[in-house]
C-alpha cells in the first residue's frame, strides 16, 4: 500500500485541507511534566485540524520525585518554550490562547515562580487540578470516540489520571501520582511494588474495578507503546487513533519492551529519544493498571486533554455533531470542483442499499461527501488518490474497519472498479468491501450524470425493484442521459446482478 500510495502524497500536501475557517484561530500551551507543546487550530470548530504543532522535551518534572522542585535548566527550558510559542501565536494571529499546566508545575514547591515567570513574558498560566486534567483527557477520548464506554487513562510525565465516562458523560475521575517520571523510585524497590502501590492507591481512592470494560489510551508513552505493538504485529494501517489492542498484550509488550535495543525503540514513529528511556516504566504501569481494573481490552485515543479542553468548551449542539462527517464535510468542501452536494448524492443513491445499517449509512454518507477529492490528481492515480485520503487523513470517530470501508468505495467511483486495492482485505472481509465497491460504484454514476453538480441530482432519482434498477429522468430532461451515463448505470447494474432501465415522465422506457 505505502508503495502504491507514495507518488500521489507530494501532490497531496500542495493541495487545499480545508474550507475558510469557521471562527478565529485557537491555541493551547500544554506545559507538561515531560513536555511542553503549542497546537494551533483552525477549521470546524467541532473538530478542527491542526494547523501548527511543536513541543520541546522540557523535563519539568524530572526531578519531582527526588527533590520535589523542578530544576532550574528545566524551568529555563519550559520559559524559552513558552516565550517562543507566545511570539508564534502572535504571528498567527491566534485570538484565543489558552495556556494550561499540569502536574509537574501543580505539584513543584517551585511551581508559582514558574507561573510567574509565565507572567512576566504575558502568559496567563492556569494550573489545571487533577481532577480536571482527568475531565479533560476524558473530554478528549469522547470528542473522538463519542461513543466510548469504559475508563479512559491519561499517563503523562508526573501523574496518572483515570475517568469513567458512558454515554458521553464523565462519571467519575482520579488522578494519582503515577507519571512515567516518578515510576522508576517505585520499581526500584521490588519487582512487585508497582502493583502494591497501584492497588493501594486505587483502594484509598474508591475506585471499584468494573470487569470487561476497554481501557482508553492517553498519553504519548502509551501512544509510543502501541505504535511498537503495530510494528511487531505488522499492523497495515499506520494509524493511531482507535488502535486496539487485548488486555494480556500489556504483559507481553513490558517483556519485549524490557528486552529490545534501545535503537529499535527509536525506530517507531514519533518517538523522541527523551521518551525511550521511559518507556519499560510505561508498559510496566499499564500492565499493572489494566490488570486491577480488569479490563478487557485496551483502544488508543489520538485525543486527549488539548482536545478535551476544547471540546468541554464547546455548546452542547456543536458537541452533538459527528466529528467523522464534520471532517469529512470540510474535506469535501475543500477539494471539490462544485461545493455543497455531498449529501444531495448519498440520498440520491440511497435507494439501491435499504439493507444498510445505521453504521453502514454513516460511512456511506462520509465516502459522498468525499466524492470529489480526486479531481485534481492525476487521473490514473486518481483510484489510489481517494484510498490515501480514507486511510490517512485524520479522522476520528472510525475503526479501522470503517477506514477500509470508506478507502474501498472512493477507490471505485475514482475508476477502480470492483478490485481491492492492495492490503485493504487485510483490515476489512470481503462482504464487506464489496458493499463498500457498490457504494463507490453508485456515486461513481450520480457524479457523471450531474456533471458534479447538484442540479441534475434533484430532478432525476433512482428506485430498486426486485431484480431491477430504475434511473427516473422526467421527459424534458432526458438529454442528460447518454452513451457514458449509460455505461455507468449497466457496470452498476451488473455488479449488484440486477438489470436496469431508464424512465422518463411517465414511466416509459427512454433508454435499457
Amino acid at each position: 500500500m505505502n508503495s502504491m500510495l507514495s507518488r500521489v502524497r507530494a501532490a497531496a500536501e500542495t493541495m487545499a485541507t480545508s474550507p475558510e475557517p469557521a471562527h478565529a484561530r485557537t491555541a493551547i500551551i500544554d506545559i507538561g511534566s515531560n513536555s511542553v507543546r503549542l497546537v494551533v487550530y483552525d477549521g470546524p470548530r467541532r473538530i478542527p485540524f491542526i494547523l501548527f504543532n511543536e513541543k520541546v522535551m522540557a523535563g519539568l518534572g524530572a526531578s519531582l520525585a527526588k527533590t520535589g522542585a523542578m530544576e532550574p535548566d528545566a524551568m529555563d527550558r519550559g520559559l524559552r518554550a513558552v516565550g517562543r510559542f507566545a511570539h508564534l501565536c502572535q504571528a498567527m494571529k491566534v485570538t484565543d490562547i489558552r495556556c494550561v499546566a499540569t502536574a509537574a508545575v501543580r505539584d513543584a514547591t517551585n511551581g508559582a515562580e514558574f507561573i510567574a515567570r509565565a507572567r512576566d513574558m504575558g502568559l496567563t498560566v492556569e494550573l489545571l487540578s487533577g481532577a480536571q486534567e482527568a475531565i479533560g483527557a476524558a473530554m478528549g477520548v469522547l470528542s473522538g470516540i463519542p461513543d466510548a464506554d469504559g475508563i479512559v487513562g491519561d499517563l503523562g510525565g508526573g501523574s496518572l489520571e483515570l475517568a469513567r465516562v458512558r454515554g458521553g458523560a464523565i462519571e467519575q475521575t482520579i488522578s494519582l501520582p503515577l507519571g512515567v517520571l516518578r515510576l522508576p523510585q517505585i520499581r526500584v524497590k521490588g519487582p512487585r511494588a508497582l502493583e502494591r502501590t497501584v492497588a493501594k492507591m486505587l483502594d484509598k481512592a474508591g475506585w471499584r474495578p468494573e470487569p470487561d470494560l476497554p481501557f482508553y489510551l492517553v498519553g504519548g508513552s502509551w501512544r509510543a507503546l502501541a505504535r511498537f505493538d503495530m510494528q511487531l504485529t505488522h499492523f497495515p494501517l499506520p494509524v493511531i487513533h482507535q488502535y486496539e489492542m487485548s488486555a494480556a498484550r500489556a504483559e507481553q509488550l513490558t517483556r519485549i519492551v524490557s528486552h529490545v535495543d534501545k535503537a529499535r525503540l527509536k525506530q517507531i514513529p514519533a518517538m523522541t529519544g527523551s521518551r525511550v528511556p521511559t518507556l519499560p516504566d510505561a508498559a510496566a504501569l499499564l500492565s499493572v493498571v489494566v490488570r486491577q481494573l480488569k479490563s478487557a481490552r485496551m483502544i488508543v485515543s489520538a485525543y486527549g486533554l488539548r482536545e478535551g479542553l476544547l471540546y468541554e468548551a464547546l455548546p452542547d449542539d456543536i458537541r452533538a455533531h459527528d466529528p467523522l462527517l464534520v471532517a469529512a464535510e470540510a474535506e469535501g468542501e475543500a477539494q471539490a470542483r462544485f461545493r455543497g452536494h455531498g449529501d444531495r448524492i448519498d440520498r440520491w443513491i440511497a435507494p439501491l442499499f435499504p439493507d444498510d445499517d445505521a453504521a453502514a449509512r454513516r460511512i456511506r454518507r462520509a465516502a459522498c461527501l468525499l466524492a470529489d477529492v480526486s479531481w485534481r490528481a492525476n487521473p490514473d492515480f486518481r483510484a489510489e488518490r481517494g484510498v490515501e485520503i480514507a486511510l490517512h487523513s485524520n479522522w476520528v470517530g472510525i475503526t479501522a474497519i470503517e477506514r477500509a470501508m470508506l478507502g474501498q468505495a472512493l477507490y471505485s467511483h475514482f475508476g477502480g472498479g470492483l478490485s481491492a486495492p492492495p492490503d485493504l482485505d487485510n483490515i476489512a472481509g470481503p462482504e464487506a468491501l464489496r458493499r463498500a465497491a457498490l457504494w463507490g460504484l453508485a456515486i461513481r454514476l450520480a457524479q457523471r450524470l450531474s456533471g458534479g453538480v447538484e442540479g441534475p441530482l434533484a430532478i432525476s432519482y433512482l428506485e430498486r425493484h426486485g431484480d431491477r434498477i430504475d434511473l427516473h429522468l422526467r421527459d424534458e430532461d432526458a438529454d442528460l442521459y447518454g452513451e457514458a451515463v449509460e455505461r455507468r448505470l449497466r457496470h452498476l447494474a451488473q455488479a449488484m446482478g440486477v438489470k436496469y432501465a431508464i424512465l422518463g415522465g411517465q414511466g416509459r422506457d427512454v433508454a435499457s
